[in-house]
């Protein structure tokens, strides 16, 4: 039996916005939907962008998440080149920035996140620096990122390894500065951090770790070069920032919501507002008693999709189960779980030459796994944390051990 009820307006136009909108559908819920984004194109893939998209191996039609026909045959409304500008949550409308208005019966804040930027008082306003989160970004950087061009990466995150990546591919001499002890310091461990900068090392890129920016130097507006914390200069025609994310959540501010670094959300991804839901990177929500925020597909499309059963109906609580990847070069980086608060790592070598894994433990307890080229050991890894298994120490550290055998 179909449901029928008030619209929903979805406030953003990515990856959760889409998800939440599709489930919907799956779930016949035929209440009226409209999609307000802020990009002139239909909802697409964004991680490809810094890879197959830059690469020149994939279109931004092949990016979209569905035909343009999609929509009207699924009665959603999108609205395009448009951003919702204020909440009235006592009226329960939203004033868009083209001056029209919407009533809604629920609300569902999907805005993401902006790419920290350089000041410009050290040169971030300089022609030649970047920050990579749509696809107009990734186009007028694929400009400049020429064969035989100097290009500087400032961060060591997972966002300034994967554009590293393209530039070596594309041909670029690329040199990739840390200002913290080790490249990846944030999001994993000693021992992951030394396995993936072994494999840029080996490609050709210079790692500096340690390493600042002073300022960014240019000519005619356009960055030559940089200043160092260490004291050196480098050349540089292109910068690429990779220095982290910072959640969109000043619309939900401004309504009176309970922002904490994003939009504070219970486990049903509810707002302090019952009728506005938020998901995807602009969320702060609960997980094993803390409060984080998990900047991944994985979480926006089930957070999302969460949302949609529970808009239609149901009543069931999100529980995250986290798991990312990273491509870089012909290496896949694939991690189940969330490692924040280790105390104890493993490292085990895999069945194939350049194959390794990283667990994770916190207090005996496994908690994630970092699986470089090793499928077997993600997928055991993913099951075991899925079932809250926790695998004999000693059958883990046994490299004869069939990974297999721990989940039987």
């Amino acid at each position: 039996m179909d449901i029928v009820a008030g619209r929903l307006v979805v406030a953003g136009g990515g990856q959760a916005a889409f998800a939440l909108v599709a489930k919907l559908r799956a779930l016949k819920d035929t209440r009226p939907i409209t999609i307000v984004s802020a990009e002139a194109t239909l909802p697409y893939q964004r991680p490809p962008l810094s890879k197959k998209y830059l690469l020149g191996e994939a279109d931004l039609e092949r990016l979209h998440f569905r035909a343009e026909s999609w929509y009207p045959e699924n009665d959603v409304e999108v609205k395009l080149s448009t951003e919702v500008a204020w909440i009235d949550r006592a009226g329960k409308t939203v004033s868009l920035s083209d001056g029209s208005m919407l009533e809604y019966e629920y609300l569902a804040l999907a805005t993401g996140a902006t790419p920290r930027r350089l000041p410009d008082a050290i040169g971030g306003n300089l022609k030649g620096v970047f920050t990579v989160r749509d696809y107009l970004d990734a186009d007028r950087l694929g400009l400049e990122m020429q064969e035989g061009r100097k290009a500087l990466i400032v961060g060591g995150g997972y966002i300034g390894l994967e554009a590293a990546a393209v530039a070596r591919g594309r041909g670029l001499d690329v040199t990739v500065i840390e200002m913290a002890d080790r490249i990846l310091q944030r999001v994993a461990s000693p021992a992951t951090s030394s396995i993936v900068k072994e494999i840029h090392i080996a490609r050709g890129v210079d790692v500096r770790e340690k390493t600042g920016l002073d300022r960014l130097v240019g000519e005619n507006g356009h960055v030559t070069g940089a200043e160092l914390s260490d004291g050196s200069i480098i050349s540089a025609d292109v910068v690429i920032v990779g220095i982290g994310i910072a959640p969109n959540d000043q619309l939900a501010r401004d309504a009176g919501l309970e922002v904490l670094n994003g939009i504070v959300v219970d486990d049903h991804a509810r707002t302090s507002d019952p009728s506005i839901f938020a998901m995807g990177d602009c969320s702060v929500l609960p997980l094993k008693g803390s409060m984080v925020r998990l900047e991944s597909v994985q979480n926006a499309v089930d957070q999302a999709e969460a949302v949609a059963a529970i808009i239609a109906g149901g009543d069931e609580p999100y529980v995250p189960k986290p798991w990312f990847w990273s491509d870089q070069y012909d290496v896949k980086l694939q991690i189940a779980g969330f490692c924040m608060g280790f105390d104890d790592t493993l490292v085990r070598p895999g069945a194939r030459e350049g194959s390794v894994s990283v667990w994770y433990f916190r207090a005996g307890e496994l908690i994630a796994v970092d699986a470089v080229n090793d499928a077997k050991a993600y997928v055991t890894g993913k099951k075991l944390l899925e079932l809250g298994r926790t695998p004999d120490r000693a059958l883990l550290e046994d490299p004869s051990t069939d990974l297999k055998t721990l989940v039987a």
